[in-house]
């Protein structure tokens, strides 16, 4: 089963048609046979205010698609941990990554490293401050939508970011759906 979680602001869908892509692509490269789903009409937001966490959980069809109040929390320290974890697509079983999740110690997160190489978060992209430009690494666990409207936007830039060198770079930033892009300030990587 896959996942999208999308972010209602205030009664506003957005960036669906980031999210509308990923769950096509999503479908045709996993299944031969399936039901075309248009977000637009499966979603149907409340009037509430504020940030709702929209999840629209879906195969070969729609299964579901929920909403709750979102409720961010607070990132600050990073742990690295190596793993060869494969996470191409947006699934609802986060099984693996939650184990690694758990080994987090007095960290609020953990930062996922493949091959020397970092990849992402538990829950979102990352990226790293060179003085001048934001970089993302080249080969992230899931290409998530925020990530890749800031690649074609081009305020972030792609490249190979070994674990050895993150010490180089001024701050660091999370993006996902929920968050958007989020620098840490004073962010501890250790």
């Amino acid at each position: 089963m896959l996942l999208e979680t999308i972010s209602i602001l205030d009664g506003t869908i957005q960036h669906l048609s980031h999210h509308q892509a990923r769950l096509s692509a999503s479908q045709r490269a996993l299944f031969t046979e399936y039901t075309p789903i248009d977000l637009e009409d499966a979603i149907r937001p409340t009037s509430a205010s504020g940030q709702i966490k929209c999840r629209v959980r879906y195969a070969q069809d729609l299964i579901d698609v929920t909403f709750e109040p979102y409720i961010p929390r607070e990132i600050r320290r990073l742990k690295p941990i190596d793993s060869t974890i494969e996470y191409a697509y947006k699934y609802s079983d986060r099984e693996a990554i939650e184990e690694l999740f758990s080994r987090r110690g007095e960290a609020d997160d953990i930062l996922i490293v493949k091959n020397g190489l970092v990849t992402d978060t538990s829950a979102a992209n990352i990226a790293f401050y060179d003085g001048s430009r934001w970089h993302t690494p080249k080969n992230p666990l899931l290409h998530g939508t925020t990530r890749e409207r800031l690649l074609r936007s081009g305020f972030l830039t792609p490249r190979d970011i070994p674990i050895g060198q993150i010490d180089r770079f001024e701050a660091f930033a999370l993006m996902n759906a929920m968050i958007g892009f989020l620098p840490i300030r004073n962010g501890i990587i250790a």
